[in-house]
């Protein structure tokens, strides 16, 4: 039984805390969290031995889940990875680029299980198409949110946006060749919209924006390749596939089009959405990385890629400023 250490208890440390009583093979043996008050509440609540000390509670598990603000991930992570106990953390792997380096290092160098908490790569609507052959030429990302001051201590980028960079980064089998970004801060110092292009050196751009000041809820992308259309719904858990009709094609219904080579048979299809929890799931990835010496689905250095690429997106606003 994986003993697991949780730093930070806060409002996305409870859903971990909620998902991990459902895991086997691992159990929570205490937390760490400066906060007295959501101390006594998560203590009471969940009958769980709160930890005073970081490094006792690191000495006590096998692993830890780290759900603290991004600018403790470094140091939590060091001294884990020095005491050889493995590592689940929240995104962004790291507050910099320096320190997510040096934990990339660190963790090669050691041989612990690192997994990154990218949820959306556990999202059922994403995990609907991982049997579906992608070769994304163009793909539009809109993902939108309601202004909620959790998390405002990083920008937009590393807050919403590092989701989908992640999974483009995951489908596209191709290094960037050129970033595009202008952005803006609405209500905090640092953006809190903005809009991206990523151009890929096999010629796929993806377009994404990202707000946290909006007025409704979206997490829709949209990839488009030479043989099909797929729609996913991260939100509302739906995925939709559009392209040409074979014999194999399981579809809701076809349609014939004329073209100038004749007619083409279309195909809309809506492949099947697994039940699944994305927390518990990652979660339960990462425990079955470690029992059975697997890699992680999203390891330290897919970390480091996304960080890359959203640090890039920065700099670019940066030196885009448009000013309030």
């Amino acid at each position: 039984m994986l003993r697991i250490g949780v730093f930070g208890v806060g409002h996305l440390g409870k859903f971990h805390l909620n998902n991990w009583k459902d895991i086997k093979d691992a159990e929570v043996i205490g937390f760490y969290d400066p906060s007295d008050d959501t101390s006594r509440e998560v203590a009471e609540k969940y009958q769980l031995p709160r930890f005073l000390d970081i490094d006792t509670l690191l000495n006590a598990c096998d692993a830890i889940d780290v759900v603290a603000p991004t600018n403790y991930h470094f140091a939590l992570c060091e001294k884990a990875i020095k005491k050889g106990k493995h590592i689940f953390v929240e995104k962004p792997l790291a507050n910099t680029m320096d320190e997510a380096r040096q934990l990339v290092k660190l963790a090669e160098e050691s041989g612990v299980k690192f997994q990154v908490g990218h949820v959306e790569r556990f999202n059922p609507a994403f995990l609907a198409i991982r049997d579906t052959p992608l070769n994304p030429m163009f793909i539009e990302v809109h993902r939108l949110a309601q202004f909620n001051p959790r998390g405002t201590e990083v920008s937009v980028i590393l807050d919403l946006m590092i989701h989908d960079i992640d999974i483009i980064l995951s489908i596209v089998k191709s290094d960037v060749k050129n970033i595009s970004a202008s952005g803006v801060g609405v209500i905090t110092e640092t953006p809190d919209i903005a809009n991206v292009r990523i151009e890929f050196h096999n010629g796929c751009v993806a377009n994404l924006t990202s707000s946290r000041i909006s007025m409704k809820k979206m997490r829709k992308m949209r990839i488009f390749q030479k043989d099909a259309y797929i729609g996913i719904d991260f939100l509302n858990k739906k995925t939709e596939i559009i392209k040409l009709k074979d014999q194999q094609d399981p579809t809701v219904f076809a349609f014939d089009i004329e073209t100038p080579s004749g007619k083409k048979t279309i195909a809309v299809a809506n492949p099947v959405v697994p039940e699944v929890n994305a927390i518990k799931k990652e979660l339960e990835e990462f425990v079955y990385a470690i029992v059975n010496n697997t890699k992680t689905i999203v390891s330290e250095i897919d970390g480091l890629m996304a960080m890359d690429v959203a640090h890039q997106i920065l700099d670019k606003i940066g030196n885009n400023v448009i000013t309030r």
